[in-house]
């Protein structure tokens, strides 16, 4: 976790590729309707041009699967950087091509370019050695600030790394300083809260966190093979069968290793994955077999708050419940207020969770939000990510 960034390098008069995470969603008429990833860049960005260095950026946006398509042109990404940095950022028209090599020869001190999307070129996903050296070709120094992207061996997160100095953006550092923190040396008690869909996506996670926390709470669609494997019926429930052992097992490890692991004790069920469809909340033991659990319950509710309440540290990933559709919202609503009434630290590991604290307004009362979903994720389960990896070390 302790790499060197942007402040361990002089970078003055030096061209400096930064590899960003610009995937922002994009509406039909071409105008970004999210830019939290774009303004997490711009520390980075202001400290590089104050520092005199000369900045190329570059990102992937979308999936174009290593062909050229306007859809996914970053145009509008180099224009709204551009208004958020009160100054004109250069579009290149390709990514190694004439005209990034041009204009990355002719670029002054504290000016910007924005190559063109690095997924037009299918070898950025393979991490093709002769891709990642033509852009390293272009500059002195590589900083990667793209958390999300980091847990991918990409060309531009890894390979190019290996032609390079290469450090982390402040972007980055305050990622690893957050999950970093929370997992080598939380202060205590130390709460994770998972949710989401499915078991099988978060075994690692659950398998890392049982010898950290000391409380693990289980709510979403996750919850359902919790209950199969104590023997409960879960009527039309998501229900991953292949993971009933998996689940079992998480629950003898809880006990053995002294963490206290907390199931729902009540669930809403509704009779239709539809947010008009009948619904009501019943206990855990009796869940109807025509019905299907779509949120947690008051009871839980209360428990979860508490739990989180009394918490010095807490991690929460996945959310309790089918979020998306207002009568199933309130489990996730309520554990996002817990954690910002919370007075130790809350963190927020990226991807569904960190939609919802934000579009329920409560990101700003949060000590920090990943801008990564399946980056976080890996952190959270004690993966090595490559782009991280590849920096050099303090």
């Amino acid at each position: 976790m302790d790499k060197k960034t942007v402040r361990d390098v002089d970078v003055s008069g030096k061209k400096v590729i930064v590899r960003c995470d610009f995937n922002v969603p994009i509406d039909d008429g071409g105008n970004i309707t999210d830019d939290t990833r774009i303004s997490a860049s711009l520390p980075t960005i202001r400290y590089l041009c104050e520092g005199g260095a000369k900045v190329i950026l570059m990102s992937h946006l979308g999936r174009p699967k290593g062909k050229v398509d306007d859809k996914y042109s970053l145009s509008p990404v180099a224009k709204r950087l551009g208004e958020l940095l009160g100054t004109d950022v250069l579009m290149a028209d390709d990514v190694i091509g004439e005209d990034a090599a041009k204009k990355a020869s002719e670029l002054a001190e504290e000016q910007i370019m924005l190559l063109e999307n690095v997924r037009f070129h299918k070898e950025e996903t393979e991490n093709d050695p002769g891709f990642a050296k033509k852009l390293a070709d272009m500059a002195d120094i590589y900083v990667n600030d793209a958390f999300g992207a980091a847990h991918r061996a990409h060309a531009s997160t890894a390979g190019i790394a290996k032609h390079l100095p290469a450090v982390a953006g402040f972007l980055i550092e305050k990622e690893l300083k957050a999950l970093g923190q929370a997992l080598e040396n939380p202060a205590r008690p130390f709460t994770a809260v998972l949710g989401g869909a499915k078991v099988s996506s978060k075994i690692g996670v659950i398998s890392n966190l049982l010898d950290r926390v000391d409380n693990l709470l289980i709510g979403g669609g996750m919850a359902y093979t919790f209950f199969k494997a104590k023997g409960l019926n879960v009527g039309k429930s998501l229900l991953e069968v292949d993971h009933i052992q998996t689940a079992v097992k998480a629950l003898e490890d809880a006990k053995q290793k002294g963490v206290n692991l907390v199931l729902p004790s009540d669930v809403v069920v509704a009779t239709a994955f539809n947010n008009d469809a009948k619904h009501h909340t019943v206990d855990a033991e009796g869940i109807p077999e025509q019905y299907m659990g779509l949120d947690i319950g008051d009871k839980t509710i209360g428990a979860f708050r508490d739990i989180i309440l009394g918490s010095a540290t807490v991690v929460w990933n996945g959310p309790m419940g089918a979020f998306e559709m207002p009568n199933f919202a309130k489990g996730t609503r309520e554990v996002a207020e817990a954690m910002a009434r919370c007075g130790g630290a809350t963190i927020v590991g990226g991807g569904d969770s960190a939609a919802a604290v934000k579009r329920m307004g409560y990101a700003d009362s949060m000590t920090h939000v990943s801008t990564g979903g399946g980056a976080s994720l890996e952190l959270l389960e004690g993966k090595e990510l490559p782009g991280i990896a590849a920096l050099m070390n303090k």
